[in-house]
């Protein structure tokens, strides 16, 4: 089950477009029909897949004999200035994408919406892979756009060191991708449809591959590679050209299933950070421990386009399906929030580290680690990771991330700061009055009395920290105190002076 609005968003990134219609887009949708142009309806249905149609009065009549409340129409630029229909939101599918393709994401958001949030995941990829081996006759990988291996088949004979390479660190390298590149493999893949031979390279150990764009639509989703001494002819090179097609319904729906997962699992954390009074309640359906858990801030500091280095942060932060990992991730304003069962800041930090490594070279996070929180605390350990993640930022991007456990010190500092820069420090006073006396004579009182106070009064410890005799520590005491009345007998005087010299520590 899904919302009109979800629904909507997603197909978006396929090149369907909401047109008309006057439906709320928070309208749940629960079933799909299909009907072509020369039947009628054999059932009813939430959404209806308008094979066939001419038009959208067509269409829209369709659905409405349907019961449906969506119609998918295969239409272009002449919709634009059709009247809203009421009743009736009619999505608009780009002529590049095959009806094939849309009734699979279509299919699984709508009927396996449920599953998909309850954690399962999409089928095995793997298995997939094998199925094509078995047709083509050479060991498969397949590939995202990025060059990020997804699957790869049994070995059923043996492969290159490239390949290996290539399995092991679960991506083409970048000496081969080069080659690739250079051979203009890239640019075939991003024009064409068709399985291309990539000739075999015996200087660099490289056997010979046939290729093939995984497409839907106009949208490149990733390749398939097949280790091949020649090229596949006849029944084996199309048997490459249908798995291409298989691989992209099945990449499509993958897609579709992450992308709803996600958006659960965010909207969830979301209220948790947010300190929901059913907090229990959310964390046991997100399969998280009531207790022992942890907010980790992150962001980019390094990329000038801001925005898409946070997406690429979120989706490598929910990589997975289901309870296949142990975080649960939602991405707010400018910042992805990542819940983290963990005892230690330690392990908090290694998974932090991990998910540094998975990122392009270049990127550089910023992090922040709250202290250990129950989950109806979690909305106080949010702001105690946004603090850690500002000292974080101050700090050399080769810093461990600051953790709350250890840094909670420096954050009620920086928070006294805060109060400082906004006028709430003491204008007048025994440190201020001796700040004045600094500037116009030239003394280092104030220095000498942030020394003595840190040294909890102890003149010959003040001194080795000045760098002068302890006499002269005394002497300045003397002096400071026919300046002004320091009250350096009163426990609570003293505690005043070493937090206002802690805020304003630039002297």
């Amino acid at each position: 089950m899904v919302t009109l609005d979800r629904l909507a968003n997603v197909l978006s990134g396929y090149g369907i477009r909401l047109r008309l219609g006057s439906v709320p887009r928070s309208t749940r949708l629960r079933s799909v029909v299909i009907h072509g142009a020369d039947q009628d309806p054999m059932e009813a249905g939430d959404v209806l897949l308008g094979i066939g149609a001419r038009s959208v009065p067509e269409v829209v009549e369709w659905a409405v004999s349907a019961g449906a409340v969506v119609a998918l129409f295969r239409g272009g630029a002449e919709t634009e200035h059709e009247p809203d229909i009421d009743g009736v939101a009619v999505l608009v599918v780009d002529p590049a994408v095959a009806w094939s393709e849309l009734a699979a994401v279509v299919y699984g958001l709508v009927l396996e919406g449920r599953e998909t949030e309850a954690g399962r995941g999409p089928t095995d990829l793997f298995a997939l892979a094998d199925s094509v081996a078995d047709a083509v006759g050479g060991a498969v990988t397949i590939e995202d756009r990025r060059c990020r291996v997804l699957a790869y088949s049994k070995p059923k004979q043996h492969l290159d060191p490239a390949g290996v390479e290539t399995i092991l660190g679960r991506e083409m390298p970048p000496w081969l991708r080069a080659l690739f590149d250079a051979r203009g493999v890239f640019a075939h893949l991003a024009a064409s449809d068709e399985p291309l031979f990539v000739a075999p390279d015996a200087e660099r150990g490289v056997t010979g591959r046939m290729v093939v764009a995984v497409r839907v639509g106009r949208q490149l989703l990733g390749s398939i590679w097949v280790s091949c001494p020649a090229p596949l002819r006849g029944a084996r090179r199309t048997a490459l050209a249908d798995g291409a097609r298989t691989v992209a319904l099945h990449l499509l729906r993958s897609r579709a299933s992450a992308d709803l997962e996600r958006q659960v699992e965010a909207d969830l954390v979301i209220r948790l950070l947010e300190g929901a009074a059913d907090a229990a309640t959310v964390a046991s359906r997100l399969g998280l421990a009531p207790e022992n858990l942890r907010v980790i801030a992150l962001r980019d500091r390094s990329a000038h386009e801001r925005h898409a280095a946070l997406l690429l942060i979120f989706e490598r932060a929910t990589t997975g399906f289901g309870w296949s990992r142990s975080t649960r991730s939602a991405l707010v304003g400018d910042t992805v929030y990542t819940v983290l069962p963990a005892d230690s800041a330690a392990a908090a930090r290694r998974w932090v580290g991990e998910l540094q490594a998975a990122l392009p070279v270049g990127m550089t996070l910023a992090a922040g680690v709250s202290g250990l929180a129950r989950a109806t605390e979690l909305a106080s350990a949010r702001r105690e990771a946004d603090e850690c993640m500002a000292l974080h930022e101050a700090r050399p991007a080769a810093a461990a991330p600051p953790a709350y456990d250890e840094s909670w010190d420096e954050i009620l500092l920086q928070r006294l700061r805060t109060a400082g820069l906004s006028g709430r420090t003491p204008a007048r006073g025994p440190v201020s009055e001796l700040r004045r006396y600094d500037r116009v004579h030239s003394t280092q009182y104030v220095a000498t009395l942030r020394a003595w106070l840190q040294a909890q009064g102890d003149s010959a410890q003040a001194s080795a920290q000045l760098g002068v005799h302890e006499n002269t520590v005394r002497n300045r005491l003397r002096k400071m105190a026919e300046v002004t009345d320091l009250g350096l007998d009163d426990p609570r005087k003293r505690l005043a002076m070493m937090i206002e010299l802690a805020v304003a520590d630039t002297d």
